[in-house]
């Protein structure tokens, strides 16, 4: 017992080693979290992005509106905010809804229902 109770300083030093590693042990696990929530965001933007390219365009025409407020001849039936005051600076601080100057719809086709018969005979 005597022999033990001699190294009595190594205590310290051995708790203040381990104490060390432990906080090694930490930053490591903490930076480990934040790469894996790096990663998880990353996948999460890249499932957004996948289904955002997989989604057919939006029938909008230049003038903003949707394919639904042009008639058959594609003039606009919407009507939109139109400057009508500017201030000293060219800028407009007051506006009036007039009808769309759209003269015609110029936005991506929709496709159409395609029927297609079947190529082998079901017999």
């Amino acid at each position: 017992m005597g022999e033990v109770l001699a190294y009595w300083w190594l205590l310290p030093a051995v708790i203040y080693g381990c104490g060390g590693l432990a906080e090694r042990g930490r930053k490591a696990l903490r930076t480990r979290h934040t790469r894996k929530l790096q990663l998880l965001e990353a996948a999460h933007a890249g499932r957004l992005a996948l289904a955002e390219a997989n989604r057919p365009p939006e029938p909008v025409c230049g003038c903003t509106h949707h394919l639904a407020v042009h008639d058959d001849q594609g003039r606009c039936h919407e009507e939109s905010q139109t400057p009508v005051a500017w201030d000293a600076d060219g800028r407009p601080f007051a506006y009036e809804l007039r009808a769309c100057a759209c003269r015609r719809y110029v936005g991506p086709e929709p496709l159409g229902t395609v029927f297609a018969p079947e190529l082998v005979d079901p017999r």
